[in-house]
Formats: structure tokens, C-alpha cells, sequence
């Protein structure tokens, strides 16, 4: 299976693995290791293996909060920077077989594979390139091989995997062994989406915030590296790329005991930044020293699902006809609406550039860019039996040509009526952290 997405008169097409992905939209990050033992976000390796011993683990907890506020898949650090690793690899003797926790016999990647399994998630991992305590770093061929095996390991013994996640991170001028990485992946889980380095699939937004800039560009043709650089990737042409939103529901990705989640509205409006433009959202609810989900943050992340579920638990369906770049919204009798969610059929790729709304006496509702896989819109209450949808399609191609565009097309339009006629505000002066913590 190739890795790589398809072109159609220059432009570049979703895999149906990648429409997959996009189609799940919401995704939960786990951030769990030694760090979380010694309060810190990154450490440098020379943590003990035998102060990871977490009292009560259970990682069908974890899974059944992230299945219970919708998320599709969740990802786990299955090896962050300082190396340690969350299954008795072959590698080194830094990971859970050295640790106490199950007196050395358990596997924590094994255990939520399972969980998985039984929940209906898509699992994926995530596999740190930069390693502060491997000594094979200091030599790259020597370290391809480690990371080679530990890959391999991840790749081959817990079943299929949705995702793996490469951490730029701390790899400023290292050089890894990408087309074997990519062997590996192509040969073992060639269904799995790719973040952002290598050969990727899917690209890092290009902050910790959570959120996407409008337009959201599936098309892309470089990736931002990290959080704490400037450094970028570059391709040698431009591909379908779509977005992953990653943010911590806390300041810190692991769990520190005087940190506190955010509130329900900032994480309402993190939502409406991310899926509502048209970019999957990865949010991390970190487990605590005692291997669960702290309740503080299962209550925030519950209150938040249950709101966003309500203003999108009454759908209003309107009938599509559509009249080349233009379509028509009919409801079968006027309705009061001030939501309004479209999705494009991406199958020939991201085709609208942007795109108005308009009522029937040509008041213009919303003026936006594109739209994607689930474009969320939100106005003030209007009473209406038809809106009208003008979609300016794209007629640029990669290469910076104009380009004789296909015609966009929308799957689906649905109206809410939630009640809601405001996108809540972001904190003021909130940012995640642009310098590296160590």
C-alpha cells in the first residue's frame, strides 16, 4: 500500500486511510511515564527505572472516559524523550521489566491494546526519535538499529495501530534512518497514519494550543518541526497533509499534582478552533501517579462532552441541490437555526477555497475560507426555510499554477439550534509553552 497520497490533475487526493482518520476527528493523548513519577514534562534519562511503580493502574479507565467523550483513537508515549519504555522491549533494560510495578512481568502498551480492542478505539503510539538515555544516540547507525528494533517491537506484538506519532522534538540536525523507519511501517502497519516526520501522513498543526488557523490547508508543502524551533520540513512537492491539533488539558503534558484542567469553555473553544475549522483535535488527559485518569480532570473533560453534545444532539437536515459551485439548503419548514455544519466530499481533494452563506433576501449569513471534512459555523438565531451556499473552488494547483479547478461539492449540510449563538472566547494571553522545559 503506498504511504503517499494520489494526485489527480495535479493536485494531491486523500488515501481512503488518511478520509479515515479525518472522519474520526477527535483523538486522546495519554502522557505517561517516569515524568510523571518525578514531576517533571521532559527528564534526561537518568531517572531510576524503579520510580515508576504506579498503585492502581487501570488502563480500561483511561479508555473508557476517552470513549465515553468520542473520541475514535487514542495514542499513548510509549517512549518519550528520556527513553524509557512502556513495554518490555529487548532494546534496553530502561522500560517496565526493571521497574516494580507488576514486579517487573507488565506491559502497559499490551494492556491498553486490549482495552482497546474491547472498546472499539483505534489505538496508536507514540515513539520518541530524540532518546536521552540510549548511549547508541551518540552514534546514528548505532541508534537506527536500537530504534529499528523498538518499532519493530511496537509495530509487530499489540495489533493493528491507527497512528504513529514522531516527535520532532530535541532532533535538530540528527539525521534518522527515515526509509527504514518507513520500511518498517509500510511493511508491518501500512494502514497506520504517519505524524508529521519521515514519510508522514498527517502533520502537526504547529502549535500546543490546540488550535487550527482558517483556512485549514489539507495541501501542504512543509511541516513545522516543534513547539521549541523554527526549524521546518520541507518536501519535494506538495502533499495531503491534513492537521492534528494536539493540546493538554493541563499546563503540562504529564500529571503534576498542582496543576489544574482547563475550563469547560476554554476546551469549548479549542473544539470550535480545531474540528470546527476542520482539523482533528488530540487532546491529553494525563494519568496521575497512580496510573488513572485524576478525577478533576474526568469531571472537566465529561462536562465538556455533555455540552458539546448538546448543542449538537438535535440535527436539523437540510436537502442539497446543487447548481455547479452553488448550493441550496432546503428544510423542509422554516426553522430557527444558529449553528450550521458542512462537510466536503474530499475525494478529489480539498477543492474550496472558501465560501459564503447567504439567507433567501441575500443577506450574507457567513463569509469563511474552507472547509474540509466539518466545517462548524456559528451566527446569530435566524428563522429560515433555505440558505444558499456559494463554494469558490481552489484553482491553484501545488506547483503554484492556475489550474482548471473541479467543482467542490458538499456531503452533507446540518442547522442546529443550540441556543448558542457565540464561539466562546479563548483565555486571554493563554499559550502553551514555547521554550523547551529542559
Amino acid at each position: 500500500m503506498s504511504r503517499q497520497p494520489h494526485h489527480h490533475e495535479h493536485r494531491p487526493v486523500p488515501t481512503e486511510g488518511q478520509l479515515r482518520w479525518q472522519q474520526d476527528g477527535f483523538g486522546v493523548f495519554f502522557h505517561f511515564g517516569v515524568n510523571t513519577f518525578a514531576g517533571k514534562e521532559w527528564s534526561d534519562g537518568t531517572l531510576p527505572a524503579s520510580s515508576f511503580d504506579p498503585s492502581d493502574l487501570d488502563v480500561r479507565q483511561w479508555v473508557r472516559v476517552a470513549a465515553s467523550i468520542g473520541a475514535g483513537y487514542v495514542i499513548l508515549t510509549a517512549k518519550h524523550h528520556d527513553g524509557f519504555c512502556l513495554w518490555p522491549t529487548t532494546t534496553t533494560d530502561y522500560s517496565v521489566a526493571s521497574s516494580p510495578w507488576r514486579d517487573g512481568h507488565g506491559d502497559i502498551v499490551a494492556e491498553l491494546a486490549a482495552a482497546c480492542r474491547e472498546a472499539g478505539l483505534g489505538l496508536g503510539l507514540y515513539l520518541s526519535p530524540w532518546d536521552r538515555h540510549a548511549p547508541e544516540y551518540a552514534d546514528e547507525a548505532r541508534y537506527a538499529e536500537v530504534y529499528a528494533r523498538q518499532l519493530t517491537e511496537l509495530c509487530t506484538n499489540y495489533g493493528e495501530l491507527v497512528e504513529l506519532w514522531f516527535d520532532g522534538a530535541g532532533s535538530e540536525g540528527y539525521t534518522y534512518d527515515w526509509p527504514g523507519i518507513t520500511a518498517i511501517i509500510e511493511r508491518l502497519q501500512p494502514q497506520a497514519m504517519v505524524f508529521n516526520m519521515g514519510a508522514p501522513t498527517i502533520r502537526w498543526v504547529g502549535n500546543e494550543n490546540g488550535l487550527a488557523e482558517d483556512p485549514v490547508r489539507y495541501v501542504v508543502d512543509h511541516t513545522d518541526f516543534s513547539n521549541y524551533t523554527v526549524v521546518t520540513s520541507r518536501f519535494e512537492e506538495a502533499l495531503y497533509l491534513p492537521p492534528e491539533c494536539d493540546v493538554s488539558i493541563r499546563r503540562g503534558w504529564f500529571w503534576h499534582p498542582d496543576d489544574e484542567p482547563k475550563s469547560m469553555e476554554h476546551l469549548l473553544a479549542i473544539f470550535y478552533r480545531s474540528v470546527g475549522l476542520g482539523a482533528n483535535l488530540l487532546l491529553n488527559l494525563p494519568p496521575d501517579t497512580r496510573g488513572l485518569l485524576p478525577d478533576a480532570d474526568v469531571e472537566r473533560v465529561t462536562a465538556w462532552a455533555a455540552e458539546r453534545d448538546r448543542r449538537f444532539a438535535r440535527p436539523i437536515p437540510g436537502t442539497l441541490t446543487a447548481d455547479g459551485s452553488t448550493v441550496t439548503v432546503t428544510f423542509a419548514e422554516p426553522v430557527t437555526i444558529d449553528h450550521l455544519r458542512l462537510h466536503e466530499n474530499l475525494t478529489a481533494g480539498q477543492l474550496t477555497d472558501r465560501h459564503e452563506v447567504r439567507t433567501p433576501d441575500g443577506r450574507t449569513l457567513v463569509e469563511a475560507g474552507s472547509v474540509g471534512v466539518s466545517r462548524v459555523h456559528v451566527f446569530e438565531p435566524v428563522t429560515t426555510d433555505r440558505l444558499t451556499i456559494g463554494l469558490v473552488p481552489d484553482v491553484v494547483d501545488e506547483a503554484g499554477r492556475s489550474a482548471e479547478a473541479p467543482t467542490p461539492m458538499l456531503l452533507a449540510v446540518t442547522a442546529f439550534h443550540t441556543g448558542s449563538s457565540t464561539v466562546p472566547e479563548l483565555p486571554v494571553g493563554y499559550e502553551a509553552p514555547t521554550e523547551a522545559p529542559d
